[in-house]
Formats: structure tokens, C-alpha cells, sequence
């Protein structure tokens, strides 16, 4: 069954994303978004360790180490960046002005509800970071993920069952098979990647999906 690869998730995100935008990147997954804005669209990346203006990644040998992401991965600052104190940079985003963050998911419901920060398993210690501020700090909330579990279970679904980051806050789905708003406690598939029937997508979900009349193929690139 088609599926698209992390880098086309990350790719298809992007395009989404608007000139003069500050955007959040979660860390994992998320941080591959910025590789793949378009060139002529500016737009400003936060970290909440304190950047604003967070570049690419540095090339080897040029890392600093003073310099470095939420996730403890080397970057670069743009030309006009700035470096602020973590209590400064949790209020750009509890001021609501962060206008997308992109995290990454172990469940979405259909009404927006989202649970990233742990599961039931003891064996893997919860951690929430600032996602529990940017879920709620954020205008809108992208977030990117598989559609199931690696045994099949689907992540999206009509209630979630693990510990919860943020209440109706997710407001678009891109996982590697669809691409899904949520509307009114629904999920809208507006976009379904290619060998994908829309029979099947809903088996894949946990929660019923609607399909807009002008759905369309889920495109992107080979990367």
C-alpha cells in the first residue's frame, strides 16, 4: 500500500506554511520541515531554548556548540536572529505569538484533542517539553505523523486513550497517507495519497472521515 516517507510528510507541511510566518518545530520528525520551505518565502523559525531566526544545520566542522536546538542538534542563525532568555521565549509563546507549530503525535482525536508527551508503557519515560505550551500557545497546530502504529493500530481516533497535551488544539493531520483537517469534531481527508482508496483510509482510522467533494491525490516529490 502507497505511503509516503518522513522527508515527503515534512515536504507536503511545508508548502503549507505562509510567507512571514513564525513557526514552532517539534523535535524529531518536525525539524525536517525546514528543510524543504520554499526559497522565496521567508519565514521565521522559533526554538524554544531561546532561538528566533533558527537557521539549517551547520556543515561539519562548522557546529557550535553554544548554538543548538531544543533537541540538543546543532544549528545556525539567520541574518537578523536573535538569542533570548527560555523564560523570554516561553512568553512569545504563551502571548500567542507563534502562529503554526508542527509536533508530532501518538494519537489525535476528531476533535482536536492530542496526546505526544507519553503512553501507558512504563518502560518508556514520558517527557513533555514545551509541547504542552505550544499546543495551547499556538494559533494553528500541524501535526505530522505515521497514520498507524508500527502493529497496525490506527492513531487517529474518536477519543484518545493516553495522557492528553492539549484539548481541541490540533486543527490539520498530514500523516503518510492523507491529509486531514479537523473541522466541527470531524476528520476532513482533503488530500489521499495515491493507490490509496478511501475505503481503505478509513480502515486505517479509528473515527469516521469526510471526504470533501474536490478531494485530491496526496502529491509530493521523490525525495
Amino acid at each position: 500500500m502507497a505511503r509516503l516517507t518522513r522527508k515527503q510528510i515534512a515536504w507536503r507541511v511545508a508548502q503549507d506554511i505562509p510567507e512571514g510566518a513564525y513557526v514552532n518545530l517539534g523535535i524529531g520528525a518536525p525539524e525536517m520541515v525546514a528543510n524543504y520551505l520554499p526559497k522565496d518565502r521567508e519565514v521565521i523559525i522559533h526554538s524554544e531554548n531561546g532561538l528566533l531566526g533558527m537557521g539549517p544545520t551547520p556543515p561539519p566542522g562548522e557546529e557550535n556548540p553554544d548554538l543548538i536546538n531544543a533537541g540538543k542538534k546543532p544549528v545556525t542563525l539567520v541574518d537578523g536572529g536573535s538569542i533570548s532568555h527560555h523564560t523570554d521565549s516561553f512568553a512569545m509563546i504563551r502571548g500567542g505569538h507563534i502562529d503554526i507549530c508542527v509536533l508530532g503525535a501518538f494519537q489525535v482525536a476528531q476533535n482536536g484533542d492530542l496526546a505526544n508527551w507519553a503512553t501507558l508503557d512504563n518502560s518508556r519515560p514520558p517527557g513533555v517539553g514545551g509541547a504542552m505550551d505550544l499546543a495551547v500557545g499556538a494559533k494553528d497546530v500541524f501535526v505530522m505523523t505515521d497514520h498507524c502504529t508500527r502493529d497496525g493500530q490506527p492513531k487517529l481516533l474518536e477519543q484518545c486513550s493516553y495522557p492528553l497535551t492539549g484539548s481541541r488544539v490540533v486543527t490539520r493531520v498530514y500523516s503518510d497517507h492523507a491529509l486531514i483537517d479537523i473541522r466541527d469534531g470531524r476528520f476532513i481527508v482533503r488530500e489521499i495519497a495515491n493507490g490509496i482508496t478511501g475505503d481503505q483510509l478509513s480502515d486505517m482510522t479509528g473515527a469516521p472521515l469526510v471526504f470533501v467533494d474536490d478531494c485530491r491525490p496526496l502529491q509530493t516529490p521523490e525525495l
